[in-house]
Order: C-alpha cells, then structure tokens, then sequence
C-alpha cells in the first residue's frame, strides 16, 4: 500500500510539473490557406492527415495547432531533425507553418487499430500506472488518461500510428530527439525497449475522438 500510495504522489507530481511546463505558442493560422498548399504533405500525412502508406509517417489530423506549429518551427530551426522534415520545413514562412498547423489540427483523426488483450494490458499498466522502480511515472500525467494530451506543449497521442511513436520514444530514449525539454528524455530513457513498444501500440488504439 506505501509503494502504490508513494506512486500515486510522483504520478501527481510529474503532471503537475507537466501543466507548469505547457507554454503557449499561439499559432492562429488560416485553415483555408493551409489547405491550399497541403499538397505539398499530402504524399506523407495524406490530405486528411492521417498518413500515407509508412506507418513511420505520423497522423497529423486533430493534433492541437500550437504543438504543430511548434515542431514545424523546431525542424526550420534546426532544432529537431529529421532527413525529409528538415528540407520540407526549410522553405516555409511564418504563415505557412501557422496555417498548416491550423488546417490540420481542424481535421478528424481515424481511429487506430484493436490491439490484443495481452498487449493491451501491459502497455496499459505502464501508461496509467507507470513503473515507480524504474523511476517512469504514468504517461497520462502528461499525455492524460485518454490520451488526448495536453495543449499545447503535450501532444494526442490517441489514434497515432505505434510504429511512430515507438520511433520518438526511442529517439527520447538515445537523446536523439532532444526538442521538447528534458521530460521525454528522462522518462525514455529508464523505459525497456519492450515497454516502449507496448505503451506505443496501447496508445495507438485509444479512441482519439
């Protein structure tokens, strides 16, 4: 009972911390423009923003317009890297990267897929739970008990693709992704490889609705 109450305690202290370290970035773009010119991620994110055909491709569709606008400004800067990213960010201006991230946070994620109850249960212990001799505290402290996040500095995570966000738990892991504080490093880091991917595939069933 003392370890699960002290778990309970650094659960609600990590979400606290979370909601202290949500800025505002404050997007407001243009939905109709970022829709003009959605073309261009289309062959990526698809046009609905749901993805294309690699599942390392994310979803893009009803991720808070702040938290978009934010990345696409991280990889123009620099700051976070990825080999197609970096180049598709590289041209864009401040009211492309604003109206972007407003058209495709207006759009409606799809639901992910059923994920067996085996793997269900264990990625679902960590994420509401986590794992108090590891140091990992729940993933819903940040990311809530729905996934649905926290605006703008924590993303949805309900209804993403698993394959990708088992690739930036793993970049958080090996401090190759480094732009989203030290949060996300830390936690990765005291995750095994097998808690990652099944935290990644139980998130990526949770209704994102």
């Amino acid at each position: 009972m003392r370890s699960f109450s002290g778990l309970l305690r650094f659960t609600g202290l990590v979400g606290l911390f979370c909601v202290a370290m949500a800025p505002a970035w404050g997007a407001g773009g243009d939905i109709a423009a970022g829709k003009a010119k959605a073309g261009m991620c289309a062959g990526c994110h698809g046009m609905d923003g749901n993805g294309a055909v690699d599942p390392l491709w994310p979803k893009l569709a009803g991720q808070d317009e702040n938290y978009l606008a934010k990345q696409l400004k991280n990889f123009k800067a620099g700051v976070r890297k990825d080999p197609i990213m970096s180049g598709m960010a590289a041209g864009l201006s401040d009211a492309d990267v604003k109206n972007f991230a407003a058209y495709f946070a207006s759009l409606k994620r799809s639901p992910g897929p059923v994920v067996p109850p085996e793997s269900r249960k264990r990625g679902e212990k960590i994420y509401r739970g986590g794992n108090a001799k590891m140091g990992v505290s729940a993933c819903m402290s940040c990311h809530g008990p729905s996934g649905h996040g926290i605006p703008p500095r924590f993303p949805q995570l309900a209804g993403q693709r698993a394959a990708y966000i088992e690739k930036q738990l793993l970049a958080f892991k090996s401090a190759k992704r480094t732009n989203d504080g030290d949060v996300m490093t830390r936690i990765a880091f005291r995750m095994s490889e097998q808690e990652i991917k099944a935290v990644s595939e139980y998130v990526a069933a949770l209704d994102p609705r």
